[in-house]
Parts: structure tokens; sequence; C-alpha cells
């Protein structure tokens, strides 16, 4: 028989040990709040895009970093140029369980009507990265320089056939349409083709029948490499690494134009103030992520991490500045 003694000491022990435990599970709960359940990353790519690459990137990180302690799938929700993916998004509004990659696009489409939905439905997370845009010719290109380039769009604009995709107002539109502006031009001169994809492009610049392809810089690294092609300019604030190390940037050549499809983390609209500090720490750990870094660098994308009010300033400008351009080249409604 146990003595009494021991028999209250051990009761004492049973007791403390449940009031540390409710105590832990209490502090962890008022930490704050985390997902219960799967998580989906949304985007509004066909399976194989760049927003599909994105999505799986960010989920790789996500689960590498042990930042969410539930599965997660990504969900591709393809078409109406983003429309589709973004109305599915909405559909949970407050529920931190739904992420959605967003892009430029959010933007763009807003103001050219393409979209009712502007980034101010959803709740801004975090911008992760952003795809900048190369000018590419093919190698027997009378144009051999940038400024072959520059002084044609400032002299004869309608001689250049200019070509990308997939639709007009977006970040390759409006890349050339800052670089005839720079030239003093107006971007409503431009001569310009819209592809399906980039791949209809630069056929079409390799056959002959476009004279400068404006590219995802990922898109012109095996035709430079293979010498079908010359990169003239980056429309980036710094010089790429790899394959595109010798490529200037217009910036560098005296010429302010910097371009390209931003990437981000958003939630649908009115995610709680927990919720929103969750996912915000979570991609600060994906922005950190060594294996994110080097997917980065593999896809040719330049970091761009930003949060909070930093972030939604952000957004604000972009806004403000895309709507200058696109309602130069007459596309703003």
């Amino acid at each position: 028989m146990l003595k009494p003694s021991r028999f209250k000491s051990i009761g004492w022990c049973a007791g403390s040990m449940f009031l540390l435990l409710f105590s832990a599970a209490a502090s962890a709960q008022s930490a704050g709040w985390s997902p219960q359940r799967n998580v989906e990353i949304i985007h509004g790519s066909a399976p194989g895009g760049s927003n599909d690459k994105t999505a799986r990137e960010i989920e790789k990180a996500l689960a590498e970093t042990r930042a969410v302690p539930t599965t997660m799938t990504v969900v591709s929700k393809a078409g109406g140029g983003g429309n589709i993916s973004m109305a599915y998004a909405n559909l949970r509004p407050g529920d931190g369980h739904y992420l959605l990659v967003g892009t430029s696009t959010m933007i763009t489409n807003h103001i050219i009507g393409a979209s009712p939905m502007n980034y101010t439905d959803f709740t801004p997370i975090a911008s992760l990265l952003n795809d900048y845009i190369v000018f590419a010719v093919a190698t027997d290109s009378p144009l051999k320089t940038p400024r072959d380039l520059f002084e044609r769009l400032k002299t004869r604009p309608q001689s250049l056939s200019i070509g990308f995709a997939s639709a007009f107002g977006n970040s390759r539109h409006i890349g050339a349409g800052l670089l005839i502006r720079a030239a003093g031009g107006s971007p409503r001169d431009l001569k310009t083709v819209v592809f399906r994809g980039s791949a209809e492009a630069i056929s079409a610049l390799l056959g002959g029948h476009i004279d400068v392809a404006i590219l995802g810089a990922v898109n012109s690294v095996p035709h430079l490499e293979a010498g079908r092609m010359r990169v003239l300019a980056a429309a980036t604030p710094r010089r790429f690494g790899g394959a595109l190390a010798q490529v200037p940037t217009w910036r560098e050549l005296g010429i302010d134009v910097v371009s390209g499809s931003w990437r981000g983390a958003f939630g649908p609209r009115n995610l709680p103030p927990a919720q929103l500090a969750f996912w915000e720490q979570a991609m600060r750990q994906v922005a950190e992520n060594p294996g994110w870094k080097s997917d980065l660098e593999k896809n040719y994308w330049l970091a761009d991490f930003s949060t909070g009010a930093q972030f939604r300033a952000e957004l604000e400008k972009d806004y403000a500045d895309t709507r200058r351009i696109l309602a130069d080249v007459g596309l703003a409604k």
C-alpha cells in the first residue's frame, strides 16, 4: 500500500501536469491562428504555366520550412484572364485555408475593363517575385544593339512589328509602351502583334514574321544558347545572372524602362488579422528558404519580397502607374 504522503505527492504531480498541459495549449491557441485542414493554393493558369510553377514552388517551400501544419493542394482554375481563379478564391471570404497566387493581371484586367475584380477585392499578404521581360531579335536581325531598337522606335516606329503573348495591356505591352515613350513617341504608334503563347511569338520571330519579341526572360534562354536569338536588353532593375548575365538593362543605357509581372500571395477578402499574420510569417519563411531562392534563379525570376503596409503601398502605386501607361496606349476604361 502506498503511504499517504506518497499518494498525496503523486496526486499533486498529476494535477500540476494537467495544469501545465492546459496552460501550454491555451498559450498556443492565444499565440495565433494556424490552418486546421487542407490549404488550397489557387492560380489562374493551365498546369505547367508560369503561375502553376509559382504555386508549386510556394507549396514546396512551405512544406520544406514546415510553415504549414496541414496538407496543401495546388488548384488550377484557368480561364477568363484570371477571373475564374479570383472568383473561386473569393467564394471563401475570411477563410485562410485558401491562398491565391495573384499577378499583375489583377490590376491590368481591372483597368482595361476585362474584370470587375481588383486587388482591393482580396487581402494582400506578400509580394514574392517579379518575372521581368526581355527584348529579343533573331540572330540575323539588322537591329544589332539596344540603341538600334531605341532609335528605330524614335524615328520609324511603324517599320517594326513587335510581338508578345498573350494579351494587350499586359507587362510586355506596357514595356513596349514605356520604351517608345522614352524615345519621345506615342505608345499608340506601336505596331504590335499578340500571340496565344510565347512559343508562338518565338516561332514568328525566328521565322522572320515579326522584328522583335518581348518575352519572359526564361523563354529566351534556350534560343539564346542555341544561337538562334539575340537578347538586346532587359527591362529589369538589375542584371540577370546565368545565360543572360551579359544582357544590359535599359536603365544601364540611361533609358528608364522597367516592366515585369509581379506575383504574390493573396487571401480571400476580409481575412481576419490573426490569419493574415500567420500567412505573412509563412511567406517570410518561403522568401528565406534556400530551395525557393534556387528556384527563382533557375526560372530567371527576381526576388521581390514585401508585406504589410509596404506591399499595399506598392500595389497602389502600381495601379496608378499602370493606369497612366494603359491610358497612353488607349486601353484604359
